[in-house]
């Protein structure tokens, strides 16, 4: 089981210049709760940030801030974590425990995008699959 067998590839992704307003309704309109910011190198999509609405909640709302006057590159995460896709699953979600986050990009071997996992899809898979073996040993 691989990282790039159960990443979400429907990521809805964005550049950095789209105004803050811009990437809600983004959000809004793909029933998303976050963007992963791209850069385009040749035939490469590379992720270079992610936006979350929980930071357009603490770093524009909560702050007073007019969200048309922020654009992403101001407020998206920098640092990101990310994962091969042919990492395993288990080594995923061990890093993104130590890393302390909830969404993990998935990249190829020459990091283009790929895909996004995040922790709720990792519930939701270990759930059926919880559910599958106790299906197995009623039987």
């Amino acid at each position: 089981m691989s990282a790039g067998e159960y990443c979400n590839r429907e990521v809805i992704i964005t550049g950095e210049n789209v105004s803050i307003t811009e990437a809600a309704m983004l959000m809004k309109q793909h029933h998303v709760g976050d963007l992963v910011v791209v850069a385009k190198q040749g035939e490469k999509t590379l992720p270079i940030g992610i936006i979350t609405d929980r930071d357009i909640v603490v770093e524009v709302i909560a702050e007073k801030t007019d969200p048309d006057s922020l654009t992403i590159k101001d407020i998206m995460s920098k640092d990101l974590i990310m994962v091969e896709e042919k990492e395993t699953l288990l080594d995923t979600l061990a890093l993104m425990q130590n890393q302390g986050v909830r969404r993990i990009i998935v990249v190829n071997d020459q990091g283009s995008l790929q895909g996004i996992l995040s922790a709720d899809d990792a519930i939701e898979l270990i759930a059926e699959a919880m559910n599958n073996l106790t299906k197995g040993v009623k039987q």
